[in-house]
This record gives C-alpha cells, sequence and structure tokens, in this order.
C-alpha cells in the first residue's frame, strides 16, 4: 500500500548501533514511499571517537559495504586487513591455532569475499558518520539526555534535560548496556550485571627493533587472562594491546567506580604486566609498558531473557542483549539492524505505514520471532568466553592450551556458516 507521509522515526544513541540502524533503515526503506524522517538523539556533546579496537568479521564488513560505509572507511585508509587471528601461548611463545578468515581461495569468506578488518572504533564510527552525511532524511542531535519517555496509541515523546521534547511514530533504543530507553521505559528492572572480567586496552608505537610474532593479530593465552596483540592501521606502525581478564568486582558494579577504575592508568598497567610476565616475546611486555591512552572498561552483560519492546518502542543491539565480547559482537549488531530495517520495511510496505490499521508492534513481534534464536545461541557462545579468561594455574593453563585448538577447529564450520551469511538477502518470515 503506497503512502505519501513518511514515517517518523527517533533513535536514542548516536554510537555505531544507532547509526548502522538509521543507515539500514534508508536503504530498506521501501521504494513506494517517501524515505522515513530519522532523527538520532546523542547525550554525549558530540560522536565518541574513543575507544579499543575491534574485528570487523566478513559478515560486519559486508553489511557495512551495502550500507555504503566501508567504501568510506576503505577511502580514508583505516584499519588493517586481518587475514587471521594466530593463537599463541605466551609462555613458550608457540603458536597452537588460528580462526581464519581467508577462505578455501585465500581471497576471504563469503559472496562477494571478505577478510576481516581490525580498527578502531573511532575510525569504524568516522566512517559510518561519513555515509550518514550522505541522506538529508538522517538527522544526529548532540548533547540531548532524555529525562522521561511517553508512548501512546499513536506516538512517542521523548522529554530531554533542557526542557525540549521529541514526539516520533516510533523509537528506536540503540543506547548501549545501560540504555535510557530500557530502564526509563521498556524494562526499568533489567538492569545491567558486572560479567567478573574487564577489558583493558591501549596503544603502543612500534619500535625498529620489534618483530611482532603475529602477521595481523595475535590472541596470547596466559594463566592471567587473554591478551590481544595486534596491528589496527594501515602504518602497522602501532600495536593495539588488549586484555580480557577476571577482575573482583571491587566497585565496578557501579558506574562510579566504573569510571574510576577506568581513569587509574598506571594500576591498570601494573596489574596487566604482573598477569602477562613471563612472555617468550620480550616486546609484549614492552608494548604493554608502552601502551598509551591506557583504560579498564568492565564488561557488563543483560540476563539472557529480557523484554525488546513495547508497542512503539523497540530496542536494538547492546541495549536488548548485552553480552560479553566473543568475537562477533559488533557483527550481531550490525546483523540487528539490518533485519530490524528489512522487517519493519516489509510492514511499511504492507501497510502504507500503519494506514490500513496494521500496528507496528506487529513488525516488532516478527523481528523477534526472526531474531531471538540467533541471539540467545550468542548469549550462550559468550559465557564460555568467561570461562576462558579465568585466572588458572599451571596445570589448568596446560589443559586450556590443549583444548582451544580442538575447540576452534571443532567450531570452525559453525564460525564460517555466520561469516558468509548475508543478512540483507535471507529470508525473513514476514
Amino acid at each position: 500500500m503506497a503512502t505519501t507521509k513518511p514515517l517518523r522515526i527517533t533513535i536514542l544513541g548516536g554510537g555505531i548501533a544507532g547509526l548502522t540502524t538509521a543507515l539500514s533503515l534508508t536503504k530498506f526503506a521501501p521504494a513506494n514511499a517517501p524515505p522515513p524522517l530519522i532523527t538520532i538523539y546523542e547525550i554525549r556533546p558530540e560522536p565518541a571517537t574513543i575507544g579499543g579496537a575491534v574485528n570487523l568479521t566478513p559478515n560486519a564488513l559486508r553489511l557495512l559495504s551495502h550500507l555504503g560505509a566501508l567504501q568510506e572507511i576503505r577511502s580514508s585508509n583505516y584499519g588493517a586487513e586481518c587475514p587471521a587471528v594466530e593463537v599463541f601461548d605466551i609462555y613458550s611463545g608457540t603458536k597452537i591455532s588460528e580462526s581464519s578468515f581467508r577462505g578455501p581461495d585465500g581471497k576471504g569468506l563469503g559472496t562477494p569475499p571478505f577478510t576481516a578488518l581490525r580498527i578502531t572504533r573511532g575510525e569504524a564510527l568516522k566512517g559510518v558518520l561519513a555515509a550518514i552525511s550522505k541522506y538529508p532524511n538522517i538527522t544526529l542531535t548532540c548533547g540531548k539526555k532524555t529525562t522521561k519517555i511517553h508512548e501512546t496509541a499513536t506516538d512517542v515523546t521523548l522529554t530531554f534535560a533542557d526542557g525540549t521534547s521529541s514526539t516520533s511514530d516510533i523509537l528506536i533504543g540503540c543506547d548501549g548496556i545501560h540504555s535510557a530507553t530500557r530502564l526509563k521505559h521498556v524494562e526499568p528492572e533489567r538492569t545491567a550485571t558486572y560479567s567478573g572480567i574487564c577489558n583493558a586496552f591501549g596503544f603502543a608505537p612500534l619500535k625498529a627493533h620489534q618483530k611482532p610474532h603475529f602477521e595481523a593479530s595475535g590472541m596470547n593465552f596466559a594463566r592471567g587472562g587473554m591478551l590481544l596483540t595486534s596491528f589496527h592501521s594501515a602504518a602497522k606502525d602501532s600495536i593495539y594491546v588488549g586484555a580480557l581478564m577476571q577482575v573482583p568486582d571491587d566497585g565496578l558494579q557501579s558506574r562510579d567506580g566504573w569510571k574510576a577504575r577506568g581513569a587509574d592508568a598506571e594500576k591498570t598497567r601494573a596489574d596487566m604486566l604482573q598477569r602477562y610476565s613471563g612472555a617468550k616475546e620480550p616486546a609484549i611486555e614492552e608494548w604493554i609498558t608502552d601502551a598509551q591512552d591506557l583504560f579498564l572498561w568492565p564488561v557488563f552483560t543483560l540476563s539472557k531473557h529480557g523484554k525488546w519492546a513495547t508497542d512503539r518502542v523497540m530496542l536494538i543491539g547492546d541495549s536488548a542483549h548485552a553480552m560479553p565480547p566473543q568475537g562477533e559482537s559488533t557483527g550481531i549488531v550490525f546483523e540487528d539492524g539490518v533485519l530490524f530495517a528489512r522487517v519493519l520495511a516489509r510492514w511499511m510496505e504492507k501497510s502504507g505505514n500503519g494506514a490500513d490499521g496494521t500496528l507496528v508492534k506487529e513488525a516488532f513481534d516478527a523481528y523477534e520471532t526472526l531474531r531471538r534464536a540467533r541471539i540467545e545461541t550468542a548469549w550462550d557462545e559468550s559465557q564460555s568466553v568467561v570461562k576462558t579468561v579465568q585466572e588458572v594455574g599451571w596445570l589448568g593453563h596446560r589443559i586450556k592450551m590443549n583444548v582451544v585448538p580442538w575447540y576452534l577447529w571443532w567450531t570452525r564450520a559453525y564460525r564460517e556458516k555466520h561469516f558468509v551469511e548475508d543478512v540483507t538477502t535471507c529470508e525473513i518470515g514476514y
């Protein structure tokens, strides 16, 4: 059913989830309707371009390419190609396995083939922002703190701390683990829980005498956790140092403790040096010592089962299902946005943006039916990461070094199945 009235969509959260969801909603909007009017509200004064480095897997790159963001990333020469993540025993320096993205002919996985790209969150965000700037139907407004969300049978109104308000047909919460959309409206009692692990990261300049023991990315297993050492730029003149490690709560459950602990860079550095001491490769200790902009970020999670939507409000990404990092977290967020956009576009096409009386909740329910099983499986997989980084003794470490290669071999086909998926064309069942 055709309509001349554009759907008004508000997105809370101007991070990578909110921006890629806005692109998806625009890209997949039905041809027989005007593009949706999308307004993104971000609480920070400007989009956050700080943070660690993420590995964009083949499925994630495929989606960014479809959305026009990968082209912006490539044109700016952001990131470092990652054909595989090699796995090492930190004490012997032995490579015990790898997780490869090369594919059968070395060109990558899927159609078209992609390997992976290690890129800082800031550069990934810049690429997506460049893509967003080409669409006049998308507006990003920063410095907006939401104080109230009011939903009626016909619309949703946000009230901000500065006294202004905004009304739209639907609201999409892409505002992360501590989502105001969830905590103020969708499911206030579903609060974030500290997972028991932290991600400590920084960037160290690569010195002339240092010869990295990995081609692109190396995951180094130690008794005190996992340490990722990786290139993150095409110049390969800097090493991303990222540690996943078990850290007692000690006030981390509160956001104040989260900020204070993260700012204590030297305490974090000393902890990392102790945990990863005895490394066969001397450069590992040097990179930790030299790491700049060192932060400690506690990993928060949400319960496995929770409410994702009301009649006119939908949660996407971490605001709905935050989980410990499991190698595909960013790709899962991109998939969320694309699949939701495709389902919503089908509803827009069928109902004329609801002109025939079909409620948008029908599209929300269809998306949940499509997505729940995949998210719950990923949530289960993420729990193994928590166990993997728990501190162990020498015997436990030796056992782990024998189990990890077997596990990566056993799960290779399953991982590659997701890497070759293209959710822009898969059946959505609606």
